[in-house]
């Protein structure tokens, strides 16, 4: 298993930009194994930077799509409104509320036939049948879940590991249900008890994730039973990524919470509080149509003028310990500081 072999430090795919084909060939090329982003990007442009990460680096790296939500058709009228009373101030316009699929069989061709060496599905299960066909084609398959009997859905699909996603963790949530009647979509395990819990379950590989930002987290993370911790938080501040500057000022400033909101998108995902989140904790559990709603029309110029308070600042709770620093330089940082840990542990034993 490529995990296995390779510095146990993988970049999360953090879909809507801050995940690019630099930073994931910065973390593969150090050690590391660095993920592109698949979701909210059309299947050409997910072509595009396929070829550009293999353009910079020749060393194993992962692509993550989203597995097409169930959809819910809701009444949306009295949402739109809120959305355009703050899209307004910008001067944009709520999207159309549609549901759509992201062009989800077409990626899974895309990605059969660019045979990426690591393929991650969240929110859901793929079909057996499209696990075997990227197995036919030597990928590995992973499968973000966040509760033990997830995890025995992605074994029964024949998933080659696991990503255990505890409730510390920034952005979407991997529910493969979204229960409106939780905030959280599902249970609210976090990260060490989520992994116990799977590790019971099912024998399979753990890819931990969860507000994991210091290299003794990585190793508390390696001494409970994962083979790679997988950081996100941590990387949005990194040189290569995509982070937009108003969050990138919002997180060095650490004043802010975090919170898990439907509000950007319809489905549970933690970020940093603003006033939006705030402002909307009955939003309606119906992705993708809230997140067609607000992404681009508001989200978009929101955060071309700066406007810290409608924008989604999706950020674990440890966000306030992230380091700015390029990306290689962070997986040595990490890898150091596992070893420390590690070791400060053994003596203590």
């Amino acid at each position: 298993m490529i995990f296995t072999g390779r510095v146990p430090v993988v970049v999360a795919p953090m879909a809507g930009g801050p995940s690019t084909p630099e930073l994931a060939a910065a973390v593969s090329g150090a050690g590391g194994v660095g993920f592109l982003a698949g979701a909210l990007l059309s299947e050409e442009k997910l072509g595009e930077q396929i070829s550009r990460i293999r353009g910079l680096t020749s060393e194993p790296f992962g692509v993550n799509i989203f597995v097409p939500s169930e959809r819910r058709d809701l009444p949306l009228d009295e949402f739109r409104e809120r959305v355009a009373e703050v899209a307004g101030r910008h001067g944009a316009e709520p999207g159309p509320a549609d549901w759509d699929d992201d062009s989800y069989p077409a990626k899974v061709r895309l990605l059969v036939e660019a045979r990426v060496p690591v393929v991650s599905f969240t929110f859901g299960l793929p079909e057996a049948a499209t696990v075997d066909e990227l197995h036919s084609v030597g990928s590995e398959v992973v499968i973000t879940v966040t509760t033990a009997d997830e995890a025995r859905q992605a074994a029964r699909v024949g998933a080659d590991a696991v990503c255990v996603q505890g409730m510390e963790a920034g952005g979407h949530r991997g529910v493969f249900y979204d229960d409106p009647t939780e905030p959280g979509g599902g249970p609210l395990l976090g990260l060490l008890a989520a992994i116990r819990s799977v590790r019971d379950a099912v024998d399979l590989p753990i890819i931990a994730a969860g507000g994991l930002v210091h290299g003794a987290d990585v190793a508390a993370v390696l001494t409970a039973g994962a083979v790679a911790a997988q950081l996100g938080t941590a990387f949005l501040v990194c040189d290569e990524a995509g982070t937009q500057p108003v969050q990138r000022a919002e997180m060095a400033d650490g004043q802010r919470q975090t919170a898990i909101t439907r509000a950007f998108s319809g489905r549970p995902a933690r970020g940093l509080v603003n006033r939006f989140m705030t402002g909307n904790p009955d939003a309606p559990a119906a992705y993708p149509q809230v997140n067609n709603l607000t992404t681009k029309p508001m989200r978009g110029a929101a955060g071309k003028a700066g406007d810290a308070e409608a924008i989604s600042m999706w950020a674990g709770q440890s966000y306030a310990h992230a380091r700015p620093m390029p990306a290689a330089e962070l997986v040595a940082v990490l890898r150091r500081e596992a070893q420390e840990a590690l070791r400060s542990v053994t003596d203590r034993l």
